[in-house]
């Protein structure tokens, strides 16, 4: 009776840290933008991410979609929960001249991903 007890004991504590430390994946998408001119990097500079999506002969956004402000660095990150391709669109208003950036980043499951986008 006592080989039983074990032999049980020794299954529920194995069953219990299988399903506990085996499931834990990592499935964000991480995507991290650095805009830079012809001096250094820019700060301030907004960064859209967006899909363009095609139906036949009319182009529109698709529903996910980011934006946000690059930091002193010159740097935006975004999380995404699937993996997807975006367009990038960089800008910096400067008095009365809009400089602008293009790019694409490709993100994929579980990973991180950098792009540099130089803006003119």
């Amino acid at each position: 009776m006592k080989h039983i007890l074990v032999i049980i004991s020794v299954f529920v504590l194995a069953t219990f840290t299988f399903t506990s430390f085996g499931c834990d994946k990592k499935t964000d998408c991480n995507a991290t933008i650095t805009v830079v001119d012809s001096s250094g990097i820019v700060s301030n500079a907004t960064v859209k991410l967006f899909a363009n999506v095609k139906s036949g002969s009319t182009n529109y956004v698709a529903d996910v979609k980011a934006t946000g402000t690059t930091d002193e660095g010159g740097v935006v990150k975004f999380t995404f929960k699937l993996p997807a391709i975006f367009d990038i669109n960089a800008t910096k208003v400067v008095g009365t001249h809009t400089y602008v950036g293009t790019g694409i980043i490709k993100l994929e499951e579980g990973k991180g991903t950098e792009k540099t986008v130089t803006i003119k």
